[in-house]
């Protein structure tokens, strides 16, 4: 019997480590294919956990790349289910995380500054 999954289910597989997709109403689990997509994992990732059916035909894959779906097929979609909103998992900064930068890209430019006015202008004389 063919194991069915809900978008609710398939949406809690969204990191690399455990990714699931649907394509034309059939769930895969590409996991194991994140390093070895030729695209790229950063397009795997983005489209995973969700029906990634449209952007699946828009990239126009060929009859090879369909072939190896058969290898990561893991069940049908619910015809039921209803699609859901997807929180990536990505980290939330706070005003503490927020990057400050390196004080020295200003400070370096002025001393040069202020060395070449003091050079230029009271040396040179």
């Amino acid at each position: 019997m063919v194991q069915i999954y809900t978008h609710e289910d398939v949406s809690k597989h969204n990191t690399r480590d455990d990714l699931y997709m649907i394509i034309d109403n059939k769930v895969y689990d590409i996991t194991n294919f994140v390093d070895e997509h030729p695209g790229g994992d950063e397009i795997l990732i983005e489209e995973g956990a969700k029906d990634a059916s449209g952007p699946f035909e828009d990239v126009g894959h060929s009859p090879d790349a369909r072939q190896m779906l058969v290898k990561y097929y893991i069940g049908d979609l619910d015809p039921e289910s209803k699609p859901v909103v997807i929180q990536p998992p990505s980290t939330v900064k706070t005003a503490n995380d927020a990057s400050q930068g390196n004080p020295l890209r200003i400070i370096v430019p002025i001393v040069f500054l202020i060395g070449y006015m003091y050079w230029r202008f009271f040396l040179k004389q």
